[in-house]
């Protein structure tokens, strides 16, 4: 957790407002927040329902024009300020990329690696607007992120624009990438054909029979 707020301390970028939602932790989270209490807009610690069921009580503390998300165990590289220092379309979904086990993850996406992969949620930064009407489904445990991104996607006055700048360094091994959430599993192909429409919905759906053919 320290790192992590080091990271952000460092930022050149001045206009940070910085919101720690912990769940409950008993490892000694909750007294270096307290360490830190002078340089952070608000922090708690209490049990809650998962990692978006925090990051919605968090939205509700949230003051700024941009709303940025990373984890205890992730760490922001300097690219982070030169990425808010290009935030011009008050609309817009701005993402870059993020370092993952040493290697640039990701990168532009086009719009079927969006509906098949997601887009990292440490390299989108989102106008804070885009939350007025809507929060993280908390019924997706581990990929409410990434249903939030579809209907975003779907939604045309929220482009998602892209600038190749590495902002966070990921720890891969947090239970997003260890895990798959069932239910977002069960209602994918539906969600992306919601969103994303016939076209990637069927490409997805022959890449899926593909990989279930040649993994038996």
């Amino acid at each position: 957790m320290q790192r992590c707020l080091d990271s952000i301390y460092s930022q050149q970028y001045p206009h940070i407002e910085i919101i720690v939602m912990d769940g409950g932790s008993t490892d000694g989270t909750a007294a270096i927040l307290n360490s830190n209490t002078g340089k952070l807009a608000f922090w708690k610690s209490e049990k809650d329902g998962g990692i978006y069921d925090a990051m919605n009580k968090a939205l509700g503390h949230a003051r700024g024009q941009w709303i940025y998300f990373i984890g205890a165990d992730d760490t922001l590289t300097p690219a982070f300020s030169q990425i808010a220092e290009a935030l011009e379309d008050p609309n817009a979904i701005y993402y870059g990329s993020v370092i993952k086990a040493g290697r640039k993850y990701l990168g532009k996406m086009a719009p079927y690696q969006q509906a098949k992969t997601g887009i990292n949620h440490q390299a989108i930064i989102y106008p804070a607007r885009i939350f007025s009407a809507r929060r993280f489904d908390t019924r997706y445990r581990i990929s409410a992120d990434h249903v939030f991104n579809m209907h975003c996607h779907s939604d045309n006055r929220y482009p998602f624009v892209f600038r190749d700048f590495d902002i966070a360094l990921f720890n891969d091994t947090g239970i997003s990438s260890l895990q798959k959430d069932p239910v977002f599993e069960k209602e994918k192909a539906r969600l992306i054909f919601k969103h994303f429409g016939p076209a990637i919905y069927l490409r997805f759906l022959f890449k899926r029979l593909k990989e279930r053919i040649f993994n038996h």
